[in-house]
């Protein structure tokens, strides 16, 4: 049994061939990456949220400029991917070997950076427009097509990562994911020759009035190459935060992460006329300032306010108007009275 499976781990006898398990192992690297940076871009946010909210607030942007900036500076430099420079993996023409062409780095970015963004953009707005149906608001046609569009299309696109996987464990395919073959790419072994040919490659030295532009250049390449060692070195941290941050550890994480309860403002302590002062319709809403109508409660916060009104703020501001808390659509729930 050991025997007839070897060839699993050795990627079929071929050299140029790395195995199911490196391939799979860079793929979860840079799915782990992300979750982790974005909990601790949360945790600034949630600590000083005037100064650092922005990091919430525009994360995915942020992201995508950073993911940009990696990967291109190593597809130049490595030929590879992040994930795939950290476990020796290289990028080559899919139809031979050889360097890896601007129009293959081109594509490559595309899908490696561009195509993941657009996709979270997507489900994002989908799934902010299913919030807003869960609220009563007059739902779409068109987004209940869009969301049988997208369940379709992942469905579609996790059996077509799985036969070609299958396929490439059994040899009949050179690439084991699809986006590899759209950018007309594999991966194979990085090799001692590679590495000692890229630290002997060092471009020409900058004439007239191209210095500029390569001064610019360089210092771009000295940042991704500092943000690329600093990843490779907090991997392994970064894979301790999504062991610690997992399901198996929601409820130690919660208490121990859990927002402080917020003072109440002022305004509402001071005593208002009213017949029923233990009835909820006496209370004010602290964003309009007239009797509640349509109870919601933020869950991020705590606080009671007219449905229309924390719609509107939430949406606009993703933040509690009180407490400063970062929040979403998702956060509000409404109180029902008998």
């Amino acid at each position: 049994m050991a025997e007839s499976g070897a060839h699993l781990t050795v990627g079929g006898g071929d050299a140029e061939r790395p195995s199911i398990f490196q391939l799979l192992a860079q793929e979860s690297l840079m799915e782990a990456v992300r979750p982790a940076l974005q909990h601790a871009a949360k945790v600034l946010a949630e600590a000083h949220p005037s100064a650092l909210g922005f990091l919430w607030r525009s994360y995915e942007e942020l992201y995508l400029l950073l993911d940009l900036l990696l990967q291109s500076h190593l597809l130049s430099s490595r030929s590879a991917s992040f994930s795939e420079n950290f476990y020796g993996l290289k990028r080559v023409p899919r139809a031979g070997g050889g360097a890896l062409g601007r129009a293959a780095r081109g594509r490559s970015l595309l899908l490696l950076c561009l195509l993941p963004y657009l996709l979270r953009r997507l489900r994002r707005a989908v799934s902010r427009r299913r919030d807003q149906d869960d609220f009563s608001i007059p739902p779409a046609p068109r987004l209940h097509r869009l969301h049988r569009l997208l369940a379709c299309g992942g469905g579609a696109w996790a059996v077509l990562r799985l036969a070609q996987t299958l396929l490439y464990v059994a040899g009949r395919a050179r690439t084991h994911s699809p986006l590899l073959w759209l950018a007309g790419v594999r991966l194979t072994p990085l090799t001692a020759r590679d590495l000692s040919l890229m630290r002997r490659e060092r471009p020409g030295g900058p004439t007239g009035s191209s210095r500029l532009v390569q001064a610019v250049v360089g210092v771009a390449g000295g940042v991704a190459g500092g943000v690329a060692t600093a990843l490779s070195l907090g991997t392994f941290f970064l894979q301790f935060l999504e062991w610690w941050y997992s399901s198996d550890h929601q409820d130690s994480i919660k208490s121990l992460t859990s927002l402080p309860a917020p003072p109440p403002p002022l305004h509402l302590l001071q005593p208002r006329p009213s017949s029923s002062p233990s009835s909820p319709s006496s209370s004010c809403c602290p964003l309009c300032g007239r009797l509640l109508s349509n109870h919601t409660v933020l869950s991020t916060s705590g606080y009671v306010f007219c449905y229309r009104c924390i719609y509107a703020f939430v949406k606009g501001s993703q933040r509690c108007p009180l407490s400063g808390y970062p929040s979403q659509l998702q956060h509000l729930v409404k109180i029902y009275t008998s």
